[in-house]
């Protein structure tokens, strides 16, 4: 573990998995994982991140490394630091198992990746848990706005208007019904010392944000934008170019909370219409006919509606 954070040619999370290509969130675990000089330990929420990297007998990691089951990613890092803890604890003061022949390191970061069904929806009770006890860790959701692993299904996360398995377009239908859910709000609310919104389409604001969570003793939690090319609908090649779009058209505003304080991190310097985020993924195709302008209109209003609210806690 130490010798891979010294040196630092060495992939902590190594090429040759099975993500899908195109995929995004290789380069926002890599971008995470870069940006720390500690050593590491991570531990996922069953997904597409644990399938891709994880297929038995091989996996891609390059650091301690523990699957956990889809709803309790959080308890099993709030587990690993409190452990972590105790030991420590018995180094210093000379009660730890004379067995163990080398000095525990005293700063690890631990990290939770979690998709967004596994941290908005099936993962929130324990990821509210860990964030209500104060355990030392950093939670990373790695957000594709849907159950990608098991057929792209809709979950909190998923936008409305997106045609999805489970919310399939119709006659009666023009996609998910439902917003989204705010998670970052959920998560400040919680009073934690540091929340963050970041993108793929910017890596070096996340390893900005990574390193300052780093920084930080307590519970932190960033959120990223993921896009999904197979479900999402985009050529693989875009996935960067709409994220950025969802930046600048206010959809995913970069922007973080350090103390209860709002800070945006960028603001456009014009605003790009929803519509060209919309148009960009097929999963949105069917609101450019038929009774879907009206949707679109209703979200644009949404999206600035929510950036002004972010504006002014800014």
């Amino acid at each position: 573990m130490e010798e891979i954070t010294k040196n630092s040619h060495i992939s902590k999370l190594a090429p040759g998995h099975r993500t899908c290509a195109g995929c995004a969130f290789p380069s926002i675990v890599r971008t995470v994982l870069d940006a720390s000089d500690d050593p590491i330990i991570v531990t996922s929420a069953t997904g597409c991140l644990e399938v891709t990297t994880t297929i038995y007998p091989e996996t891609s990691w390059n650091v301690p490394f523990i699957h956990s089951a889809f709803e309790n990613a959080a308890a099993t890092i709030s587990g690993m630091e409190t452990a972590h803890e105790v030991l420590v604890r018995k180094q210093q003061n000379g009660t730890l198992a004379t067995s163990l022949s080398y000095n525990l390191p005293t700063k690890i970061n631990f990290i939770a990746f979690g998709g967004d069904g596994g941290t908005y929806d099936i993962g929130l009770q324990s990821l509210s848990g860990a964030l209500e006890r104060g355990h030392n860790f950093l939670y990373v959701c790695y957000d594709n706005e849907g159950y990608m692993n098991t057929g792209g299904q809709r979950s909190g996360a998923t936008p409305s208007g997106a045609a999805t398995s489970t919310t399939p377009i119709g006659e009666h239908s023009l996609g998910k019904s439902q917003e989204r859910k705010n998670l970052m709000e959920i998560c400040a609310a919680h009073n934690i010392p540091y929340c963050a919104q970041a993108s793929v389409s910017n890596l070096a604001d996340l390893k900005n944000k990574a390193k300052k969570a780093f920084s930080i003793k307590g519970p932190k939690f960033i959120n990223v934008l993921s896009p999904c090319p197979t479900v999402w609908k985009f050529p693989p090649s875009q996935f960067i170019n709409i994220a950025k779009l969802a930046v600048e058209t206010k959809f995913w505003p970069l922007y973080e909370i350090e103390g209860g304080k709002y800070k945006i991190n960028y603001e456009p310097k014009e605003f790009v219409p929803i519509e060209e985020f919309l148009k960009s993924q097929k999963r949105f195709s069917h609101l450019f006919s038929g009774r879907g302008p009206e949707s679109i209109a209703k979200m644009q209003r949404q999206v600035e509606l929510e950036w002004e609210k972010l504006r002014k806690k800014s």
